[in-house]
């Protein structure tokens, strides 16, 4: 009897559990902290600092989100005062090298994208004045 195969999962079927990870990628928090992470292991304040508009609640939350799903190490030293490092995992790693290319990619295109939302806002106002 010759096993039966299943069909690969896909991003677009509803019930997919990749979607679960794309749903944690896509936050700009998430891919703030990983890059960050990526260059070197940091304590909570370092990264609030490195992260632009970042709340100490959503950094929190974040990390806490990356953490559970393994892309983050949480390293309690059990000093008084507390010191706590945060580093990425291998797994993380992976992530954040295969998102370097997105970084890149929107550096060196947002003056385009820029571009094209004040074309497309301009266009907007031009209609409404019709």
């Amino acid at each position: 009897m010759e096993a039966e195969k299943k069909p690969k999962p896909s991003v677009f079927d509803a019930d997919c559990s990749a979607r679960d990870a794309l749903e944690l990628i896509a936050s700009k928090w998430a891919i703030l902290i990983l890059g960050a992470l990526g260059e070197q292991p940091m304590r909570n304040g370092a990264m609030l600092r490195k992260i632009g508009g970042i709340s100490q609640k959503m950094l929190t939350q974040t990390l806490r989100q990356l953490e559970c799903n393994g892309l983050v190490l949480r390293e309690d030293h059990g000093t008084v005062p507390p010191q706590v490092v945060y580093r990425l995992t291998p797994l993380g790693g992976t992530l954040n090298e295969a998102l370097a290319g997105l970084d890149r990619w929107a550096e060196a295109n947002f003056p385009a994208l820029d571009a094209a939302r004040e074309k497309y806002l301009a266009a907007q106002c031009e209609s409404t004045r019709r």
